[in-house]
């Protein structure tokens, strides 16, 4: 069964197809143990490893076979596309966003605090003179929310977004009060 599979005219799809999954997976098992995730990582890559097997076993198997080849290259190349999309669009872990603004950073902070954000914010010097720096960090999911939110505050503020390693304490980790 699996023989006339893969080596029947479909062959080449489905190794396509199964690279798509395995390198997907691959790609975000890599992503998540950056960000510790220590539980699914290894689930994952036990799903991977098999599906694996089943592509490169059988492009093996067909390697006189141009298709075959193509589809193992090219479920690769896509794989890694669609890996991308997934990790981003699961968005776990956190992300430290950073506003540095001319102005509005004060409005900014209001206006996040209201949204259930906590922030920090400071005044400091730039180029052009006194900025307001708004300091925030937030789950990833929520950083399109923020970045709206800046946007309409301060159109014209200076953002970066960046992974924070490791965070202790602060009211982000601590547990839910009544």
């Amino acid at each position: 069964m699996i023989e006339t599979v893969f080596g029947g005219p479909w062959g080449p799809l489905v190794i396509f197809l199964l690279r798509i999954v395995d390198v997907s997976l691959a790609t975000t098992r890599m992503l998540l143990s950056v960000r510790g995730q220590k539980l699914v990582v290894p689930l994952i890559g036990f799903v991977e490893v098999l599906v694996w097997l089943f592509a490169a076993g059988n492009a093996i198997r067909f390697l006189d076979s141009p298709l075959h080849v193509v589809g193992y290259a090219a479920g690769f190349a896509t794989g890694n596309v669609v890996g991308l999309w997934v990790e981003e669009k699961l968005a776990l872990g956190l992300a430290t966003v950073r506003i540095i603004s001319e102005h509005g950073g004060v409005e900014l902070a209001d206006a996040l605090r209201e949204k259930g954000f906590g922030v920090t914010e400071f005044s400091g010097q730039g180029r052009e003179g006194v900025v307001e720096v708004v300091y925030t960090v937030a789950r990833r999911a929520d950083v399109s929310r923020i970045l709206e939110l800046a946007n309409y505050w301060s159109p014209d503020a200076f953002v970066t977004v960046e992974e924070p390693r490791a965070i202790h304490r602060g009211w982000l980790l601590q547990k839910r009060r009544k």
